[in-house]
Parts: structure tokens; sequence; C-alpha cells
């Protein structure tokens, strides 16, 4: 229930006055429910009374049936308004929440966004925040408002009939409730966390299955995968059947315990009616009034079966946006003249031993350097941390004559531009693809780009800038790709650019032709590699070689 208390405090402070009106609004319903049948009990017995003693003609009809017709109408007014401000104010906060997440998401450390699979991201944005809704609207609220409903009653029935009424109706809805709601919850709760897993796994390979279906068809695979997509399905049924008939069951025994209260609240009536202890008007609302608190257990049904779903969605919200941060920059503008490392080393959480250990090395404006070593000399991890993904343990970089850290975040992302082995590419045109890059770029501009990375030939023969991309790039081949995403970070004019592997896929011939075009479109900018190809050492300037051990060996490069 902790889990479930935090986010409900979150859709609180969000929309505080909402939904303290929409609390208020549900109150007065149960209220005017129970009042409505209350009176109702009273006139029709009174009136009855009346007539059977002659006195018809003088019983006032038109002020109990006025009073009536208000709490009718005012009623179903107050349900109106209880229903747009809780469902709204609920809407809001949860819009606040994605977001809240979204951006915690966004600003989380590399290591965490590394791991994190689209479908799961997907499903956390959409799935677990839709799921939330339920915290305020079936449990949080109804509650709230049941309980207080009892409790005015309690004293209601006190005062107009009897205490011995009014216990037991309060101990019937109060205590058989609660054990119906705990036991089913408690039986509910696994059913309901395997059915929700079983939902977002099945969305998970579904948006797999779409996105890989040309390569499974290839393949084969596609009709066996469509099987486990839908073996998931099956599952999450099955786990839907037994959380209904869990549900129903509830439903049927909290139903029984009203119909139970209701025939205890009219024998009472009637044994104090028999003894003259109050007239049988007045003997007629205990039964009427456990009639209309029927109305504040039965949608503690709803809240049975989605308990668990609702308490695993907020288990992994919460985690999300309590994690940690991620160390943020200053506010300095520096200027982007050239790369300076001094005795840089890094160290994994955890790890035994370092991926880098003193670590120096400069390039400068107009300058290449490729970074070379085996695999795990941590080539990929020195571009990081320049491009200020990740952070040393201890050390220093400089850009320019401004360490890394003290830079403004747009300022540095004005200067510097990382392109990493994997990126990604958006359904859109080329020309979108590209101004992503520079938004205000022209279209001569992006064919100079193009012409930089040798693309425009297969663009002009696609169909030019408009020619559109399919998810994740689909339409061109993975060289085109990575020579498009290239092309988008030329746009930017970086003065430092960090490449990973800026040649994989490409023929020699190519590599060497598309590593001219760079350093051409960009001939101040200091350009620092990790590089595997001989045909990108051959090109640099400069060659570093990062062995095992965390020296540096430095070897000139005859252009």
């Amino acid at each position: 229930m902790s889990a479930l208390w935090r986010i409900f405090r979150l859709i609180v402070q969000d929309q505080k006055t909402a939904l303290m009106r929409g609390a208020a609004l549900s109150l007065v319903v149960l209220l005017a429910g129970v009042a409505l049948l209350g009176l109702s009990g009273w006139f029709i017995t009174a009136a009855a009374a009346a007539g059977l003693a002659g006195a018809g003609v003088v019983f006032d009809v038109f002020r109990p049936s006025a009073m009536v017709r208000l709490l009718a109408l005012g009623r179903t007014a107050a349900r109106y308004g209880e229903r747009v401000l809780t469902h709204d104010a609920t809407l809001k906060a949860l819009t606040s929440i994605r977001v809240r997440l979204l951006s915690a998401t966004a600003s989380a450390s590399l290591d965490v966004l590394v791991r994190l699979r689209g479908p799961q991201a997907l499903n956390r944005l959409v799935a677990d925040v839709d799921a939330l809704d339920g915290i305020s609207l079936r449990v949080m609220l109804p509650i709230a408002a049941g309980v207080l409903a009892q409790m005015i009653t309690f004293a209601a029935m006190w005062w107009l009939v009897d205490l011995s009424v009014a216990l037991w109706i309060a101990a019937g809805f109060m205590l058989v409730p609660g054990v119906v709601i705990y036991r089913a919850s408690r039986r509910a709760a696994g059913p309901s966390r395997r059915g929700e897993a079983a939902a977002q796994a099945f969305r998970s390979r579904l948006i797999d299955l779409i996105r890989a279906r040309s390569d499974l068809a290839v393949y084969g695979q596609l009709v066996h995968h469509g099987a486990r997509v839908l073996a998931t399905d099956a599952k999450r049924q099955r786990d839907r059947v037994t959380l209904d008939r869990i549900e129903r069951r509830a439903g049927f025994a909290l139903s029984l315990t009203g119909t139970v209260v209701a025939a205890g609240a009219l024998g009472l009536g009637m044994w104090l009616a028999e003894a003259e202890a109050l007239s049988p008007a007045l003997a007629a609302i205990g039964f009427f009034a456990s009639l209309a608190l029927m109305e504040t257990i039965g949608p503690l049904r709803r809240a049975v079966a989605d308990l668990g779903r609702m308490t695993v969605a907020a288990r992994r919200v919460g985690g999300s946006l309590s994690g940690e941060p991620s160390q943020s920059a200053g506010g300095c503008m520096g200027d982007g003249s050239g790369l300076r490392i001094d005795d840089l080393s890094y160290r994994r959480p955890k790890a035994a031993r370092p991926v880098l250990d003193r670590i120096s090395l400069t390039v400068a404006p107009g300058e290449s350097v490729a970074l070379t070593g085996p695999s795990g000399a941590g080539k990929s991890t020195l571009l990081l941390l320049v491009a200020r993904l990740l952070y040393p343990t201890c050390g220093r970089i400089l850009i320019g004559s401004t360490s890394l850290e003290t830079w403004d975040e747009t300022a540095l992302r004005d200067n510097l531009t990382l392109v990493p082995q994997r990126s990604a590419l958006m359904a859109g045109s080329i020309a979108d693809a590209l101004r992503l890059g520079c938004g205000d770029a022209s279209d001569p501009a992006l064919w100079q780009v193009l012409e930089a990375v040798m693309l425009a030939p297969v663009i002009h023969a696609k169909g030019g800038l408009g020619f559109r991309l399919g998810p994740m790039g689909a339409g061109l081949s993975g060289g085109e790709a990575q020579r498009l995403v290239l092309a988008r970070a030329l746009l930017r004019n970086p003065k430092l650019l960090l490449l990973d592997e800026p040649t994989e896929g490409l023929d020699d011939a190519t590599a060497i032709a598309v590593l001219s075009g760079v350093r051409a479109y960009l001939p101040q900018a200091a350009i620092l590699t990790a590089s595997h190809r001989p045909v990108e050492i051959g090109w640099a300037d400069r060659v570093v070689d990062l062995s095992r051990n965390g020296m540096i060996e430095t070897t000139a490069v005859s252009g």
C-alpha cells in the first residue's frame, strides 16, 4: 500500500483543489442517497399509518415530497459534478506524472539508457500510468467517502432511530466488507500481477513482431514468433478469467452482506416498533438507509481485481520517479576549440578494474586523432566521457580552455557532436531526418552535406529529399543509414566531432571518400574517432593506442 499511497500523494499534490471538491461531492452523493431512501421510507410508512388511522386528510404530503425531489435532483447534480471533477483531475495528474516519468527517463544516466528497451519504456509510459487512475477513482476516494458516510449515518441513526440499529448497520457495512475485500484482494493479487506482466509481455512481443516482421519472414520465423505472441495473450486471458471469478464472488459476498444488513435493520426496527420504543415510520428509516449504504461498498469490487495491477504499476512508476538524477553541469559558456584530457580514469560501479587508467591526450583544431586498441580497451567509453554522457572517476577534460563539467549544456551541444555506433532514424523524409540536426537548413545545404558523405547519388536515385524512410530508417541499407546519421551530425558544424567506427559497413574506397568528405566539410574541427579499420587509422593525423594496461602510445601517420 505504500506504493499506492505515494502515487496518490502525487496526484493530490498536482490537483489538490479539484480532488477535494470531487471528494466532497462524492460524500454528498452518498449522504443524499441515504437521506433520500430514509426519507422515502419514513414518508411511505407514515402516510400509510396516517391513512389507517383516518388522518390522511391532515397529513402533510407536500414538504416530504418536495424534499424527496430536492434530494433526488441534488444527488444527480452532485454525481455529475463529482464525476467531472475527479476524472478531470485524475487525468490531468496522470498527464503530469507521465511528463515527469518521461523527463526522468530522458535524464537518466547512460548506463540506464543503454539497458532500456523501447517497448518496456513505452509500456511504462502508457500502460503503467493508465493503471494508476484507479488509485484515486476506485480505491482512495471511494473508501474515504464511504467511511465518512458510514460515520455520519451512524450518528444520524443513533439520533433518529436507536443505538442498536446504528451499531448493526455500522458493524455490517464496516467489518464484513472489510474482511471480504481483504481476503479477495489477497487472492487476486497474484493473478492480477501475473496478468499485468503478461499484458506487458504481450505488448512488447507484439511491437517486436511488427518491427521485425520482414526479417522474421525472410528467416521463416514469422509463424513461430506469432504463435509466441498468441500464447502470451492466452496466458493473459486466463489470468483475466481468474480475476473475473474472484471479482464476481466478492461482488456476491458484498451484495449478500448488504441484504443481510438491511434485513437485520428491518427486523430490529420491527422489534422496536412492537415494543413501542419508536414509531413504525422511524423504524423503517434503518431498513431504507441500509439499502442506500450498499452504494458505499459496491464500487470496491472493481478495486479488488485491479489492486495487484495498480500496485505493480505504482512500484514501477514510483521507482522510476525516485531514481537518482544524472549529474548536471554548470552554466559557463566556453570556447570549443580543441580537446585536452589530463590523467583521466574511469571505473564502472562495482568493477574490479578501471576501464581507463590515467589517460592523457590532446586533439588540436583541424587535427584528426584515431583511438585504437583491443575490444574492451575503452575507446567508446572515452568518447562518451568526452561527450559528458559518462563522468570520470578522476582526472579532467577540457574543451578549449574550459573544463567540461562547467560547460553550459546548450553551448556544449552546439560545439560538440557525437556519432555513436548505433544511431536512431525515425520514420519521415530524408529532409526531416537531416533537419533534426539543423532545423533551418536549406535544401542546398542538405545536398551539400549529402555530397560530403557520398550519399547524394543514392538519395537522387531514391527520389530526392522527399524520399520517405520507414521506422528505424527502413528503406536504407546499414551503411547508407550510418552515412545519413553522419551527415546530420555534420550539419551542426561542430568544433569537436566524436566518431565511433564511422565507416563500419563501407568498402575501403567509399570509407576513405567519406572520411575525406568529412574533413573537407569541417576543415577546422577537432575530430576524435574510435577506430579499428586500417582505412580509418591511415586517414588520421595521429593514432593513440589504448593498450590494456592503460598506457598511451602515439604514432605519427602520414596523410
